[in-house]
């Protein structure tokens, strides 16, 4: 596992010549390269709810009409991953401000969730709901599935309310996420959503955005005569 070991590369893929051209469309078709502007996976899984204390069941239902986080890491009792959970944790109200639902998920049992938040020290306090991806499908589906490890890449995806994703990150299992640049983020696909306003790079509330939804002749090719650099810097 990356996370102990050192990244090492997936195993490509070899062309099989005996499938039909139809498979190899259907193949093509499903294997997508992001999950960005498509719509969130139909999924139902086993999780174990820290705040309770109980076994529960999630499914993509449950996150219909809402912003929605659906976060992979590869393993309970591993070293990154409890500090990313403890991380969205420790900002839990910040999100529950903003309404957005968070998943963190890894394919390991509701069981191991379970002993994994109760006993791990940086998890004290934990009021997150953790999928329980036993049987690897919603990994699969979302494309961070490292098929001959049994494990799932560290991916992040953000979901509208209408269900599709606007952000996804994946990376491998050696560094962690920055939870406060993704709440950064969030701020800013909500406010683009809300206002058709565009958003610059490190934009956060209250900062200028962009009104290319009235203002779109007299700005194209002409961004830097509305906002600077040091503005987009500061």
């Amino acid at each position: 596992m990356g996370c102990a070991t050192g990244i090492k590369p997936r195993k490509k893929v070899t062309e099989n010549n005996n499938l039909s051209t139809n498979l190899k469309q259907e193949e093509t078709k499903t294997m997508s390269a992001t999950m960005v502007r498509q719509q969130m996976p139909e999924f139902k899984m086993d999780a174990y709810n820290a705040k309770t204390g109980h076994y529960t069941e999630v499914s993509s239902e449950d996150y219909k009409g809402k912003w929605s986080v659906v976060c992979f890491y590869p393993a309970d009792f591993t070293f990154v991953c409890p500090t990313e959970i403890a991380a969205m944790n420790a900002h839990y109200d910040e999100f529950e401000k903003l309404g957005v639902e968070l998943l963190p998920v890894s394919v390991d049992s509701k069981f191991s969730h379970k002993r994994f938040a109760e006993t791990e020290p940086i998890l004290k306090g934990l009021q997150l709901t953790i999928g329980a991806d036993t049987t690897q499908e919603v990994s699969r589906a979302f494309g961070v599935l490292i098929e001959e490890e049994g494990v799932a890449l560290r991916g992040r995806f953000l979901f509208n309310p209408d269900g599709i994703c606007v952000a996804q990150e994946v990376q491998a299992d050696s560094v962690g996420r920055n939870v406060k640049e993704f709440l950064r983020q969030i701020q800013a696909w909500q406010h683009a959503s809300k206002t058709g306003e565009v958003c610059p790079a490190g934009w956060r509330p209250g900062k200028k955005t962009l009104p290319v939804n009235t203002d779109v002749e007299k700005m194209t090719g002409k961004v830097g005569d509305y906002i600077t650099i040091e503005e987009i810097l500061s």
